[in-house]
Order: C-alpha cells, then sequence, then structure tokens
C-alpha cells in the first residue's frame, strides 16, 4: 500500500492560493483538504501512487541537485515510511529547496510522508547516486 501526504499549514499572512500553488509546484495529487487548527488552517494534499513525485524526480535532474537530495531524504528513512521537508517558499517560486528544520522557514514547511513498503527503492528513483553529476542508474517508478 502506496500512500504520499504533502501537508502544510496556511499562515495568518498567507494567501491560501499560493500555498495551494506552492504545493501543486511539486507534487500531484489525487485530494486535498484544509482543517481549522489553533493558528490557522493544514493543508493536507494525498495520493496512493509514486508517480505523484514526478515534479520533485524531474526539479531534482533540472537543478543537479541529486546528491544533495540523496543525503537529505536518507536521513528521512524510517520502518516503511520516508519523511523529509522542503521550502514552501521556494516551492511558491518553481524551486525545490530541502529544510532540515521546521522553523528554519518563517510561513513553515511543506511535509512530505511518503508511505511505501522500501522507501530505500523510492529515494534510489528519485535521487540516485551520481559520478561527475551524471546519474549511475535510472530506475522506473517503484511499484505501488
Amino acid at each position: 500500500m502506496t500512500n504520499v501526504t504533502a501537508r502544510t499549514e496556511i499562515r495568518p499572512s498567507e494567501m491560501e492560493e499560493k500555498v495551494i500553488l506552492a504545493i501543486n509546484n511539486v507534487f500531484i495529487y489525487k485530494s486535498i483538504k484544509k482543517t481549522k487548527d489553533e493558528l490557522g488552517y493544514i493543508i493536507d494534499a494525498k495520493s496512493d501512487s509514486l508517480a505523484s513525485l514526478t515534479k520533485i524526480h524531474k526539479m531534482l535532474r533540472e537543478q543537479r541537485i541529486l546528491d544533495s537530495a540523496r543525503k537529505h531524504l536518507f536521513r528521512g528513512v524510517g520502518e516503511g515510511k520516508l519523511k523529509f521537508m522542503i521550502n514552501k517558499q521556494a516551492a511558491y517560486k518553481g524551486i525545490l529547496v530541502f529544510a532540515d528544520d521546521p522553523n528554519e522557514s518563517p510561513l513553515g514547511p511543506i511535509t512530505f510522508i511518503v508511505e511505501y513498503v522500501e522507501p530505500k527503492s523510492v529515494i534510489d528513483w528519485l535521487a540516485p547516486k551520481t559520478s561527475n553529476g551524471k546519474p549511475l542508474w535510472d530506475r522506473p517508478i517503484p511499484e505501488s
């Protein structure tokens, strides 16, 4: 079973449309839900397919950040799960910038939670090892 969630908050100073555009720039979701919390609203965009991460896959190659992305992604591997954060403001501009801490950005990150039986195979697809800046392999999307 595969589940991919992109979660972020809408702070009082933010426009909802811009937050949703930031998510759209990096993620292909099947459903999106807004819920109220004590500080504002939370947006949860969800998918049941790893193909929802193809925009990130493409951006990693266009921006030539496979090595740094791979290191960052491996920090978020857990049992049947991969978790990582990206900068919401950069995503709004169509740029992928990983975040190590939720407080790095004043508007908070977009947090991705990928539930998949083999999270390392997701990393091998998204951000393969490189040699002289070129990927050592080009794997297909892991089967859901």
